[in-house]
């Protein structure tokens, strides 16, 4: 059983995870004999948080029912309300997990969480933009692991930019080893083209 943590706080930027999520939940492309993924939503506390697109999402449990194994998946979106201390035992969790080999995927604002707290000083990774991370986050220091991508891994780090949602998806999917190498590309294809080609190519990896 591989547990994947969605981590949900108000102002969530609802497209940033869309696809991820979505192929997480539905399982509708995964592979035959595919790993069991467990899926929940956490937050600081059972409360109901507001996304960024208005949907109201109640928490399935909190951060610290978080299980600290290698093969956990903490997904980290973004938001403009990460400055709340609040959210200080999640970034603590994230740091743990990177710790025991476990994944941590962040996009977007909570790329600036984890670059306060020095996570990205020695890890290749990106953002918004090098300027954007260290404008906000003046205890920044890795520059050097800075990559001007959507998305990018390093490790059992992930992290993307607000517009690498799709790419950042793909990257997690193939961590998670729940498509096949053929569907993977082919999704990603279709997805970031529109090219119906690539939809039927998608549907026949489907029937080996």
């Amino acid at each position: 059983m591989i547990n994947v943590y969605n981590y949900v706080l108000d102002g969530l930027s609802d497209w940033e995870f869309g696809y991820v999520t979505a192929e997480l939940h539905s399982r509708r492309y995964f592979k035959k004999q595919s790993s069991n993924v467990s899926v929940k939503t956490v937050g600081p506390t059972m409360e109901s948080i507001t996304t960024m697109g208005g949907l109201t999402v109640t928490p399935d449990i909190t951060d610290d029912e978080i299980i600290s194994e290698p093969s956990a998946v903490l997904l980290l979106p973004g938001a403009d309300t990460w400055d709340d201390q609040k959210h200080t035992p999640i970034i603590e969790k994230a740091m743990e997990l990177l710790e025991c080999g476990a994944t941590v995927a962040a996009i977007c604002g909570a790329t600036t969480t984890l670059a306060e707290v020095g996570v990205l000083d020695a890890r290749i990774h990106t953002s918004n933009s090098l300027e954007f991370l260290k404008m906000v986050c003046p205890n920044y220091k890795g520059e050097q692991y800075y990559k001007n991508v959507k998305a990018i891994a390093d490790g059992g780090l992930i992290t993307g930019s607000s517009a690498g949602g799709l790419l950042f998806a793909r990257i997690v999917l193939e961590k998670l080893g729940v498509f096949s190498e053929d569907t993977l590309e082919a999704w990603y294809n279709y997805f970031n083209t529109g090219d119906a080609k690539y939809f039927y190519t998608l549907m026949q990896t489907l029937e080996n």
